[in-house]
């Protein structure tokens, strides 16, 4: 016989009744019924019960141990009674009676509980981690990670792409983020970088001639945490493909992404492989007030800027006079919700930052409210019609600058449609918000810069970037996106060193400075690079949609918190002195604040 065992935890049913086995794991509960002891025994796999009575040497072992402790149990498999049959458990048809136990490992007081799953205390989660992942759900959710992932690679690999890996120490680059720089002890005072990306790498190998590359790539960005972004490190599906068009990207990554989605969505509606909606910036701002909209609500941002150029209220009428606009976004059927529901909403909004949210009412036809009294019911009658709302319908309005407006808006049509009720919970609602601006004004540098990817082709190639303004410049840029989340983001790629070059000197480089800054890139472009193109899609922010939770902590096997500290193992720490002169460092100390 097996040393510790000869089945799982989850393995034995009626068939082995009769049988000695031998199981081992971590003890789950314990229940003391007068005499008789009743062990949840719990490994990897499941759940078994060990019963232990008056006449068994392991009663009083058992008894002995505290939950968690690790054990051998040698015993016979009996079939349970009808009436105790656990219909829940795998192995709820049996229980081993145990003769013999083996203790392999005696736990201590625990300082957090694992059966149960208590709401407990994040950083004491985090410092007892390896205790946290035994718990029922996280251990499930980890487990989904890994099938998601398995899931992920063959799907790649049945469209015939390549895994390859890329250097994890590298040069900086240009991702929007801070880099994690690694001090070279051989080059004195020289730094190496942790990938943002693989980008330049994934690029470099179409130039070199490979094609459909992927790899579930670790990237590591140094910002500030976010629940639906990790500190530190997070891991993206990277994909290339050389000789495509954006379309043909979109067409080959559906039925990819749709049907790892669906195999993991259970009861959940996915959206169809060849039925993602390809929705414009412009339009996603507009309507949805946000580039990665929740096309699960219903509602409908609107311009109505026009209906207010002349208008008995004054304010709107300023601010559309002054170049901003006016959004509305639709309270449908909100006729028996009081006057409170909406002054609410007026209040979240002037929390959130805003001069408020205005509104209007309307029961059966009549309207209500200062807006609607001072624009008039005529006024309000028309605008009503244009937007197709009904006698019952509540309106409300966010005014301002465009980019204030419309960001007001999103937040506003995302809580009208959580308080209604109105966001479909049973679904994942999967879109492309194609033709991202190529450029934006940076406000605090007073000067354009790029909006998205730097390395992304420009619509209209070098003849847009000479002839026209760059603010209006579209880039063959792309986000996929589910349920307010973006999933994954890609681009045709710039291939043409003239056109990276001129691309860059619009932000203030010039063609020296791209040279030095993307030195391998811009010399691989003179050789023959294929027009190429791809995407990332990131791993842990859907597993997280998959798994049904709203924290990437509970996806992950070891993360930081919120503070960007592993305090598991206790990162960052100091360096020994003999380890800063090795890499040519000295630590220079903050200064102190005032009353420290």
């Amino acid at each position: 016989m097996h040393p510790y065992r000869t089945h799982t935890c989850a393995q034995l049913s009626a068939a082995e009744v009769g049988q000695t086995v031998r199981l081992s794991g971590w003890i789950h509960r314990k229940r003391d019924h007068g005499g008789v002891l009743f062990v949840d025994l719990r490994d990897h796999y499941g759940i078994t019960q060990i019963v232990a009575d008056e006449d068994s040497p392991a009663l009083p072992v058992l008894d002995s141990l505290r939950a968690e402790s690790v054990v051998t149990i040698e015993g016979e498999v009996k079939a349970r009674a009808a009436e105790t049959v656990n219909a829940n458990l795998a192995t709820g048809a049996i229980e081993v009676f145990a003769r013999q136990v083996t203790v392999q490992s005696a736990a201590e007081e625990l300082p957090l509980p694992v059966a149960g799953e208590q709401e407990y205390p994040e950083d004491i989660r985090l410092k007892y981690r390896f205790l946290d992942l035994r718990r029922e759900t996280l251990h499930a959710n980890i487990m989904k990670r890994v099938a998601i992932i398995a899931d992920m690679r063959a799907r790649m690999a049945a469209v015939g792409f390549n895994e390859f890996s890329t250097p994890i120490l590298t040069a900086s680059s240009p991702e929007g983020a801070r880099d994690f720089l690694v001090p070279s002890r051989i080059h004195a005072g020289k730094f190496y970088a942790l990938p943002q990306a693989p980008q330049q790498y994934k690029q470099l190998l179409m130039v070199a001639g490979f094609d459909r590359y992927f790899q579930i790539a670790p990237c590591f960005r140094d910002e500030d945490p976010r629940a639906d972004r990790l500190p530190g490190e997070f891991y993206q599906l990277d994909l290339e493909m050389s000789f495509v068009t954006q379309e043909e990207i979109w067409e080959v990554m559906e039925p990819v992404i749709q049907g790892t989605f669906a195999a993991f969505a259970g009861d959940k509606k996915v959206t169809p492989a060849g039925e993602f909606p390809r929705i414009p910036y412009d339009e996603a701002m507009l309507k949805y007030g946000s580039d990665k909209p929740d096309l699960r609500n219903p509602l409908i941002i609107s311009d109505v800027s026009a209906h207010f150029t002349q208008s008995g209220f004054g304010l709107f009428e300023k601010i559309v006079g002054g170049g901003g606009v006016v959004r509305v976004i639709p309270a449908p059927a909100t006729h028996e919700k009081s006057r409170k529901f909406f002054d609410d909403m007026n209040d979240w909004a002037r929390r959130e930052g805003y001069a408020g949210l205005g509104y209007v009412t309307r029961k059966a036809g009549e309207f209500g409210g200062p807006i609607a009294k001072n624009h008039g019911p005529d006024r309000m009658a028309e605008l009503y019609a244009e937007l197709g709302l009904g006698e019952n319908d509540g309106l409300f309005f966010a005014a301002g600058k465009e980019a204030d407006a419309a960001k007001l808006a999103g937040a506003a049509r995302i809580r009208i449609g959580e308080e209604l009720g109105l966001i479909d919970e049973d679904a994942f609602a999967l879109a492309w918000i194609v033709d991202f601006p190529f450029y934006e004004w940076n406000e605090d540098e007073k000067k354009v810069d790029f909006s998205h990817n730097p390395f992304s082709m420009p619509q209209g190639g070098l003849e847009a970037l000479e002839g026209q303004d760059p603010l209006t410049i579209k880039a063959f840029q792309y986000d996929l996106v589910c349920n307010g989340y973006e999933i994954a983001s890609g681009s045709i790629r710039n291939h043409k060193p003239e056109v990276m070059v001129k691309a860059f000197e619009i932000t203030g480089l010039t063609k020296a400075d791209v040279e030095e800054r993307f030195g391998g890139m811009y010399r691989a472009f003179q050789y023959g690079a294929p027009p190429h193109g791809g995407m990332a899609a990131g791993v842990d922010r859907i597993v997280m949609l998959l798994c049904g939770v709203k924290n990437l902590r509970e996806i992950s096997l070891f993360p930081m918190n919120q503070r960007a500290e592993d305090l598991l193992m206790g990162a960052p720490s100091l360096a020994e002195p003999r380890q800063l002169r090795e890499l040519h460092l000295r630590v220079v100390e903050p200064p102190k604040k005032a009353g420290e």
